[in-house]
């Protein structure tokens, strides 16, 4: 059996097997060194979020049963895609999709905060009063079919690898896990670690209540767009143990930590004075560095 054939087969098996394991891992990390303490109970938290998490798997393999490998294995078949016009190795191709690819993540995650409509949806991922591996996890059914829609569609007009697609969803979900952990590491292994990637210290500060700190480090991978574009910010201006996690106006664990209040809140409330392309930063302090 050739090797894209067994990825496509066995994909789900693949990536639910990662999942878990990443998962514990990251989820005893939490128990054994935390950075905070958390505000709510974690089991009461946990069986909400990933109630989410079961709900928008299930929604996704009814409408796309085919998933991210399945669309370019297509694109691969048709020859479609501009990396099918380069002259690369097959370790370049894979590079290369996977900067691109993060860049789209990236730049997918500035969208819906610039967008009011959007915002909407992806209030939900911001509107957990607490900040933990399942955080990473929790998005709005509707938010996770835009976010497909929209990865099958770069994924058509760049024509990666089947591994490399494969390789991108592992790590993805590997570090949205990790970044969004409530874990401790140590000062110096942070400062080194996030010239590169998105540690939990630098994506915590994006989860803050206040909204200048909420529209930076929109990272999950690759930490250089967020430099690149002028959005990144070192620390929150409270610190790492005085930031407040969730969104000003929706502090109710039932609307905002329970399966029915997270399916409801994209149709409550106004976003007028939170969407980024209404943000102004309050002067030096808040960028700190």
């Amino acid at each position: 059996m050739e090797l894209e054939q067994w990825v496509l087969e066995y994909e789900p098996v693949i990536r639910l097997t990662l999942f878990f394991g990443i998962f514990l891992l990251v989820a005893s990390w939490e128990i054994l060194s935390p950075q905070r303490q958390l505000r709510l109970s974690r089991w009461q938290r946990w069986s909400h979020n990933l109630g989410l998490v079961a709900l928008n798997t299930v929604l996704v393999r009814l409408l796309f049963p085919v998933a991210a490998v399945g669309v370019a294995a297509f694109a691969a078949t048709e020859q479609w895609g501009v990396i099918k016009l380069l002259d690369l190795s097959v370790g370049a191709q894979i590079l290369l999709t996977l900067v691109v690819m993060d860049f789209a993540i990236w730049l997918q995650h500035v969208v819906v905060h610039a967008i009011p409509l959007l915002w909407r949806l992806h209030r939900v991922h911001h509107a957990d009063l607490d900040y933990d591996v399942t955080t990473g996890a929790r998005f709005h059914p509707i938010e996770i079919v835009l976010s497909m829609v929209i990865k099958f569609s770069v994924i058509l007009l760049l024509g990666p690898p089947v591994a490399a697609v494969v390789l991108f969803e592992v790590t993805l979900n590997a570090v949205a896990m990790f970044n969004h952990g409530n874990i401790r590491l140590p000062v110096g292994v942070d400062t080194v670690l996030r010239w590169l990637f998105v540690t939990p210290d630098m994506h915590r500060v994006h989860h803050s209540v206040n909204e200048n700190e909420a529209n930076s480090n929109f990272g999950f991978n690759l930490s250089c767009w967020d430099r690149i574009f002028g959005t990144y910010q070192q620390q929150p201006k409270m610190g790492q143990q005085g930031v407040q996690f969730g969104i000003e106006g929706f502090n109710e664990p039932k609307e905002v930590n329970q399966i029915v209040g997270m399916l409801k809140l994209p149709f409550k409330g106004d976003v007028d004075h939170y969407a980024i392309n209404r943000r102004s930063w309050q002067s030096g302090e808040d960028q700190n560095g």
